[in-house]
């Protein structure tokens, strides 16, 4: 289980989380959806602190960590949350240099200290689950926007992470692409992968999510099962932007 509490984060003088709290379940996806800058992906973020709360508790199954102003996390308590999570981002962010399976490999050589043909062996397993056995060989410039994703999931799923973090997964695909990287998310899903993602897609949100939360302003606005969100929003900003994107 991973539970947010009382996150804040300003940029400048700019809050852009103010005072959140969130509890995503383990074994089921929670998508985290609002408008642009209402801090969702910041959230996320946070989640493997790539950005650090200025305040606040995170907790990733026993590894518990409290931020206050002025003081860094330890270390070693921030390489331990880390090593929990992976990570997909919205620009694959593959290295251009290596094959699909070097780049699944990557991590597991240089910071698991895996020997080489283990990796190996670990990356090809990945690349058949995401349906990509046969471009093991291919450059990421060859290619498409959703094969490269389905590299990305591969690659962070590789160290098996307790929670998959997905900022904006289909952002940048096309429907027919971003088709390919829902199929995986919902296989991965089904097995009882715990996700947490950010998305503005409400139908991945909706097809993929048992729970939803909807932030607004750097704030919780509602959060629940993601059919009762979806449906039957309670709050009149929910029931307007839910509205305004499916309209």
């Amino acid at each position: 289980m991973i539970r947010l509490q009382d996150i804040r984060k300003h940029f400048g003088d700019h809050e852009v989380l103010k005072t959140v709290s969130v509890t995503i379940p383990e074994g089921q996806v929670t998508a985290l959806i609002g408008p642009s800058g209402s801090g969702k992906s910041t959230l996320l973020r946070c989640v493997n602190l790539l950005e650090t709360p200025d305040s606040g508790e995170l907790a990733i199954g026993a590894e518990t960590i409290r931020f206050e102003p002025g003081h860094h996390p330890n270390r070693q308590a921030v390489q331990r949350i880390r090593q929990q999570t992976g990570m997909v981002f919205q620009n694959f962010q593959l290295f251009p240099h290596q094959t699909a399976v070097q780049n699944v490999m990557e991590g597991l050589i240089t910071v698991k200290r895996w020997p080489r043909d283990q990796a190996h062996a670990r990356a090809c397993e990945l690349l058949d689950k995401v349906g990509l056995h046969d471009k093991a060989d291919a450059w990421p410039a060859s290619l498409s926007g959703g094969q490269q994703q389905r590299v990305a999931i591969a690659r962070a799923l590789a160290p098996e992470p307790q929670v998959l973090l997905c900022d904006e997964p289909t952002s940048a695909l096309d429907p027919g692409l971003a088709a390919e990287v829902v199929s995986v998310l919902l296989d991965l899903a089904a097995e009882g992968m715990t996700m947490l993602m950010a998305t503005h897609d409400l139908r991945l949100a909706s097809q993929v999510a048992r729970q939803t939360v909807f932030l607004e302003d750097g704030a919780v606005v509602e959060s629940g099962p993601s059919q009762s969100l979806f449906q039957q929003p309670r709050d009149a900003r929910t029931q307007r932007f839910v509205a305004t994107l499916t309209g």
